[in-house]
């Protein structure tokens, strides 16, 4: 844990983004490392979850993080949580609590409050088009014998 905070801290020192570090362990290696980088990438997915899974899929060259453990200076947005379960490692150790990142300006309170929304109570209007067209594509990956699972 005290890397993931080293990296939050180093990451804010060098204007990347946000306090927030991560990393991810398999058999007591450090396979993963992430910081905050969205102001410096401009990309709002660039959170030290989202990096640190990556960089740790990349080294093992798969997209599941089995057997492994992750540890974040914060306890995950919605965004990387939705993340993490993807991945699917086997624990998560978090340091700061959401309540605690709200305190400092990052509130993710509104983001949970809207997944509970149904799609026509969502602030950011959203409308279903083309399910249809959509759908024969679904009914290909359904009938596609070469395909990999997750």
């Amino acid at each position: 844990m005290l890397e993931a905070i080293r990296l939050s801290s180093d990451g804010m020192e060098s204007n990347d983004g946000g306090p927030f570090g991560c990393i991810i362990v398999k058999d007591g290696e450090i396979i993963g490392r992430g910081n905050n980088k969205v102001t410096s990438t401009n990309d709002p997915t660039a959170h030290a979850e989202i990096i640190a899974i990556r960089n740790a899929c990349d080294h093992l060259h798969t997209f599941q993080l089995d057997d492994c453990e992750l540890y974040t200076s914060c306890e995950p947005c919605p965004m990387c949580l939705g993340a993490i379960y993807w991945a699917r490692p086997k624990k998560v150790y978090f340091a700061c609590s959401r309540h605690d990142a709200a305190e400092i300006g990052f509130d993710d309170d509104f983001i949970y409050t809207e997944l509970k929304n149904t799609i026509e109570e969502r602030s950011i209007p959203m409308e279903q088009i083309l399910r249809a067209d959509a759908l024969q594509v679904f009914k290909e990956w359904n009938r596609k014998d070469d395909k990999v699972e997750y």
